[in-house]
């Protein structure tokens, strides 16, 4: 039997799963919420505790298994905890566990490892880390590094990485394969997907952009231009949306299904992302961006039949749609957001605002008021054991199981900074507060089996890389003092987060682009 340990300081802030307060409506202010320091401070205490378990017992290997105080190795082995904790610890400022990060990355030999390397994961979690932690540490956190050498090796490791990678481009259409052996400087031939080829623009952007080698930017853009202008125009059933399988030897598309879920949904994510790092370079993708929001709020925006005020995005194969979506997809309502702000479109951060409303239901109507992997709202589909379920939330669970995902806080978070109304720290209290409660096991946090079971199941002894980089740092943020890596009230964004939620500055900030 585990014995499930919390940290003092976290102890005297969260409430058990089942004391949370429920959701009623019409919203009432809440008058149990401790001070916004105090939250912060609850955050990082989690913080500390993770990643006390993982130094112990797992460093530096790439993740903790906190219920057998053990570790894996999904990463290739080259310690994606730490470097995904690092731009969370200096968001923070932890100065020791910034400290013990960066005195760990110049030892990683990229170059070897014992397991298949994916191009896009390790853009996002190692590419990305190490480029954020650099543009902080040679920025406005530079006092928190205690050796500058490491400060320098960040962008050196960042260079030797991405070189490393670079043979994935070295395909007939530029359009690269993203599951790589180096051993033999291979890969596995099979087709590229939206996402694992559209979010990899901005990590090798930013690198040309900091080493004044154009080489790793136009790589990336190369690929993403194909994305930008869709072959065959059969792979395009709307304006905007695409398939989300690509052929690295010609470029072409070979389907026409996808939506805002896994596989697909970072792609769209960077459009305006790479807007806002660079406006005058990237209006190219605002405009594809622009295209993909009209044609999914008129296309894509469903209502289930039981609560006609909840709205999701479905997925689409042509122009058949289904009523499916992920906790992945609940990134989508920031999205909009942030968008609407850069844009002045107060239409599409209304929208937003509705997405974010439906992901926070998924949250509130199960028994651990954390939502689901993957659920559904087609009435003709619930099954017999979800009637009453469904008839009461307007969906039913298709996968049950909690993987320690950022996305819902992520738009817990965009939502707050575009309209400053606390109900969205307090949705993001409770949200943390349940998540909390619910996967503290052992030395550290466990992704669970069943959000909708008595304390959600059972525990898979895992510990995502991204609960560092991406749950702690939106349930932080979202409670911190202004700093100049929120994100913009008024759509003005001197810093833009990848899709792992690593801060780079952006193009032309900071004296140092």
């Amino acid at each position: 039997m585990v014995v499930i340990k919390r940290a003092v300081a976290v102890a005297t802030l969260l409430s058990s799963a089942s004391a949370l307060p429920r959701q009623t409506k019409p919203y009432e202010k809440r008058q149990d919420l401790p001070p916004a320091d105090e939250r912060a401070q609850g955050v990082i205490d989690t913080f500390r505790t993770a990643w006390e378990g993982y130094y112990k017992y797992a460093f530096p290997n790439d993740e903790l298994k906190p219920v057998s105080n053990g570790f894996s190795n999904s990463r290739n082995q080259w310690g994606a905890s730490a470097v995904d904790a690092l731009s969370t610890a200096l968001i923070m400022q932890q100065k020791d566990i910034v400290n013990q990060i960066i005195d760990y990355i110049p030892t990683i030999n990229y170059y070897e490892t014992p397991t298949g390397v994916s191009l896009f994961e390790t853009t996002i979690r190692y590419l990305g880390g190490m480029i954020s932690g650099y543009d902080f540490l040679n920025g406005p956190l530079a006092d928190l590094a205690d050796n500058k050498t490491n400060v320098n090796a960040l962008l050196e490791q960042s260079k030797n990485l991405a070189n490393a990678l670079s043979y994935a481009f070295d395909t007939p259409s530029g359009v690269p394969y993203n599951n790589l052996d180096f051993s033999t400087r291979g890969n596995d031939g099979s087709n590229n997907g939206l996402a694992t080829v559209g979010t990899l623009v901005l990590e090798w952007v930013r690198l040309a952009d900091l080493t004044g080698n154009t080489t790793y930017g136009e790589l990336a853009e190369k690929a993403e231009s194909y994305l930008l202008n869709p072959k065959p125009a059969t792979s395009e059933p709307w304006p905007g949306l695409v398939g989300s399988s690509i052929d690295p030897k010609t470029g072409e598309f070979t389907d026409a299904s996808g939506g805002w879920t896994g596989g697909t949904d970072s792609f769209y994510e960077y459009l305006i992302k790479m807007y806002v790092y660079d406006p005058a370079r990237y209006s190219t993708y605002l405009d594809r961006w622009v295209l993909a929001i009209d044609s999914s709020i008129e296309h894509l925006a469903s209502h289930p039949a039981p609560r006609p005020d909840i709205t999701w995005l479905a997925i689409y194969n042509g122009r058949n749609i289904t009523k499916i979506s992920q906790h992945l997809a609940c990134f989508d309502g920031g999205n909009f957001i942030l968008g609407g702000q850069v844009l002045g479109k107060q239409e599409y951060i209304d929208f937003g605002l509705e997405l974010v409303n439906g992901c926070h239901e998924t949250y509130i109507q199960t028994a651990t008021r954390i939502g689901p992997e993957t659920f559904g709202w087609d009435e003709t589909s619930v099954p017999a054991a979800q009637a009453s379920f469904f008839n009461k939330t307007g969906f039913y669970i298709r996968d049950g199981g909690y993987q320690l995902r950022p996305e819902v806080i992520e738009s817990y978070y965009y939502a707050y900074r575009a309209t400053g109304d606390v109900k969205y720290q307090e949705w993001a209290w409770d949200a943390f507060q349940a998540i909390n409660a619910t996967t503290r096991v052992g030395s550290g946090y466990s992704s669970i089996s069943n959000v909708n079971a008595a304390n959600g199941g059972s525990f898979t002894d895992f510990q995502e890389s991204f609960w560092f980089a991406e749950v702690l740092k939106y349930s932080y943020l979202i409670h911190a003092p202004e700093a100049e890596w929120q994100v913009g009230k008024d759509g003005k964004n001197a810093w833009v987060f990848n899709t792992e939620a690593h801060p780079f500055k952006v193009f032309g900030g900071g004296g140092y682009s």
